[in-house]
């Protein structure tokens, strides 16, 4: 039995903007991820989960379904992709490509849900390659202080992944 109309547009208006956000990452237009987002709360509607525990998760993962679909489905369509070796375009490529773009995505937005500081870090020591001794110097703190905010980092990302629907 669906959800109510208010249990809806509850659900809409906390999560729309986050979920409107990952989806237009992916898609050519503000359009065009914005159907995807309703689509995803419309089977949300449909199918009227018992438990809102892990309903965040479950609407990124549907909306990164969603995006996944749109992508094979476009491609199924010879008009307007072009098929193997015209322009170089290779299905199994062009799907890796997909997902390589919908996870970095995921890890922007996971990213961003931390705090500045633990952001700071995070990128110095893991994504720039900087020593911890380079890195406090390169933030201006203390090595123990971009060691701890490393640590808390990391679990603080692990928590975004898995709000987000990460299952690695």
């Amino acid at each position: 039995m669906p959800m109510d109309e208010e249990a809806v547009a509850a659900i809409y208006r906390d999560h729309g903007a986050a979920l409107k956000r990952f989806a237009r990452r992916a898609m050519p237009s503000d359009d065009q991820a914005e159907d995807i987002v309703q689509e995803a709360i419309i089977r949300v509607w449909r199918q009227a989960p018992e438990t809102t525990a892990g309903l965040r998760a479950y609407l990124y993962r549907t909306v990164r379904n969603l995006i996944v679909d749109q992508h094979r489905q476009r491609a199924r369509r010879p008009h307007t992709v072009p098929g193997p070796g015209v322009d170089g375009f290779d299905t199994a490529v062009d799907a890796e490509r997909i997902n390589e773009l919908l996870d970095r995505v995921v890890m922007e937005e996971a990213l961003m849900r931390l705090t500045r500081e633990h952001r700071e870090a995070l990128v110095a020591v893991h994504y720039r390659r900087l020593n911890v001794t380079e890195a406090a110097a390169a933030l201006g703190v203390p090595a123990g202080t971009v060691k701890s905010r490393c640590f808390y980092a990391l679990k603080a990302l692990r928590a975004a992944l898995d709000e987000l629907g990460v299952e690695r």
